[in-house]
């Protein structure tokens, strides 16, 4: 399970142009769901995204976490960050998960971060999405539960 994270003042995901989520201060969460994830990526990534300390505290340094700015989450399936470029022009996407298992997974997710007392706003699985943010520092991390150790 691969993930895109970016601290942002406000982020907003339209389908069909209608708001589908939108949060201010947080995480824009972009999730990608591999062949292989099972319940225990799930489970490693909610708690390495919702225990990031990356927003500022007084001293100007990364030291707080999403809960302790009262953030919020806005997290976006995207297929996509499983894309491998490494052979031709155009990617292949034969790791990402296959739909059934991808949404279930990406549900999962959703209720782990929920679980942790953060507020989540969501896309919609397998729409064409537009998202909107702005990156606050820019900060942005990528986090990938194959690479744990």
């Amino acid at each position: 399970m691969r993930a895109v994270v970016q601290r942002v003042s406000r982020a907003q995901v339209t389908v069909a142009d209608e708001i589908a989520g939108a949060i201010s201060r947080g995480f824009l969460v972009l999730l990608g769901v591999e062949e292989d994830d099972t319940q225990d990526d799930v489970i490693y990534l909610a708690a390495k995204i919702a225990g990031l300390r990356i927003f500022e505290d007084d001293g100007g340094k990364m030291n707080l976490a999403l809960e302790d700015v009262g953030g919020a989450m806005l997290v976006v399936s995207q297929f996509t960050l499983l894309g491998d470029c490494r052979q031709g022009r155009r990617p292949s996407f034969v790791k990402a998960a296959r739909p059934e298992s991808a949404e279930r997974l990406y549900r999962s997710f959703v209720a782990e971060i929920r679980g942790r007392g953060i507020e989540v706003a969501t896309g919609r699985f397998q729409e064409q999405m537009d998202v909107e943010l702005v990156n606050d520092g820019p900060v942005t991390l990528l986090v990938d539960s194959r690479k744990q150790f």
